[in-house]
């Protein structure tokens, strides 16, 4: 082994947050143990055989993988995933075994990714080596991802016995209580437009990929990845995300107001009656129903997958916009989140956004004023939604524009900064050299 490569920042950097990402992965495995459920490394690990969650996203994972792959090999490794996953059903049927929950495909591709870790490591050497462990660690990294998010709603659930949804409840009404008007308008579209709407936000992370296939399409024949892409900010915001749910625990409209609170909604009224405006105060809620609403994860994804999207063909744009408004429609209409959930979210992604970009430019002033002014208006928000809520109500006509306003900033400061670095790219960075022995 080439000690002398290990000694490269980027090596180190790189085996660095290897091994704080397998410490978080036992961490989170050791937490779910302790309320008596399997963490995220038990979970994957099982979906080899048994029928896994998301049989969708672990093919989508898949294909991220095969970026760095040649053709003739991605028919290989996709017909060898479909095979065994044949071989599986095949088993399962003369067993006699039902599948009641789950898909009945996916963990061929679980088996795949293992046969490329080997042959990585006894078919493969030098950056031909590294390309097609980057490529799986891609791929794995993508469910990796869903699981760890799991374990994270878990815990929010089993630490977390109080909500603050009448907090949130009161400062949207400085937004016009967003969520029971959109709810409205989605009951009044049955049964299609609730269908549609389910569909788009399940499978935002499938829709995250197809966006970052056309980022990667052209790993395969340059033989590296691009410096950014789509997949480093949607795993970022969801590594970051779930520590913002600890701070600020919220269920959401339709569990706190809604009949899907059962015996701990405050009350059964969304969407048909707005709360009314009192002091609020943090109120009990069941073990089970995960704190996920502040800021709006799907929000903060659907935002970086338009971002992203812009520099794409036609077509990509539309759909990246599509996603964007479907995103937007659900997590409201269904009673998810509040309005003020959704402002968060895309102050949260284009926070993350420009940090990694600043990062990739090595951090210079321009990028360091954007990321210290998105990340200082996250922090307002969630301040003013704790602190100032019942003054949010009280004078919906001051406070209303400038939520809005603060995030709109934040928005042109992000689109000011990244023209410029767009129109003078960074310069590159030398590479460090060997000392002579």
């Amino acid at each position: 082994m080439n000690f002398a490569a290990w000694r490269q920042p980027r090596a180190i950097l790189w085996a660095t947050a290897g091994v704080i990402t397998l410490g978080f992965l036992i961490a989170l495995e050791i937490a779910a143990r302790h309320y008596g459920l399997p963490g995220p490394i038990v979970n994957q690990a099982r979906e080899a055989i048994f029928p896994p969650k998301s049989g969708f996203l672990l093919y989508a994972s898949m294909a991220l993988m095969m970026v760095v792959l040649t053709w003739r090999q991605r028919f290989i490794a996709l017909g060898t995933a479909v095979g065994i996953d044949l071989t599986i059903l095949l088993v399962r049927w003369i067993a006699g075994i039902e599948v009641t929950d789950g898909h009945y495909f996916g963990s061929g591709v679980l088996w795949v990714m293992a046969g490329c870790v080997v042959i990585a490591f006894t078919r493969r050497t030098g950056s031909e080596r590294l390309l097609l462990l980057k490529g799986v660690g891609l791929g794995l990294l993508l469910v990796a991802g869903r699981k760890t998010g799991d374990a994270w709603l878990l815990i929010t659930s089993k630490t977390k016995p109080e909500v603050l949804d009448p907090y949130l409840a009161t400062a949207d009404q400085a937004l016009g209580n967003p969520s029971w008007l959109v709810g409205r308008l989605v009951e009044a579209t049955e049964p299609v437009g609730p269908a549609v709407l389910d569909y788009v936000y399940v499978q935002l992370a499938v829709a995250a990929v197809l966006a970052a296939l056309y980022q990667l399409r052209n790993v395969a024949t340059e033989r590296r990845f691009p410096t950014h892409h789509l997949v480093r900010t949607f795993l970022v915001i969801g590594l970051l995300g779930p520590g913002i749910y600890m701070i600020f625990p919220v269920v959401g409209p339709v569990f706190v107001y809604g009949a899907d609170g059962g015996q701990w909604a405050v009350a059964n009224i969304w969407p048909n009656a707005l709360p009314s405006i009192d002091t609020p105060q943090a109120v009990p809620f069941d073990e089970i129903t995960p704190r996920n609403c502040m800021p709006s994860l799907h929000t903060a994804w659907a935002t970086t997958i338009f971002v992203h999207s812009r520099r794409g063909p036609r077509f990509l744009r539309h759909a990246g916009t599509f996603w964007l408004v479907a995103t937007l429609g659900a997590t409201l209409g269904f009673g998810y989140h509040y309005g003020v959930d959704l402002l968060a979210g895309v102050v949260f992604a284009l926070t993350i956004e420009a940090a990694l970009r600043a990062h990739d430019r090595g951090w210079e002033p321009a990028g360091i004023r954007l990321v210290a002014y998105g990340a200082g208006v996250f922090t307002a928000l969630l301040l003013s939604y704790r602190y100032l809520a019942t003054q949010m109500a009280d004078l919906p006509w001051l406070f209303g524009p400038l939520l809005v306003s603060a995030m709109l900033s934040v928005i042109y400061a992000y689109l000011r900064t990244t023209r410029q670095w767009d129109a003078v790219p960074a310069a590159p960075r030398a590479v460090p050299q060997p000392e002579a022995a």
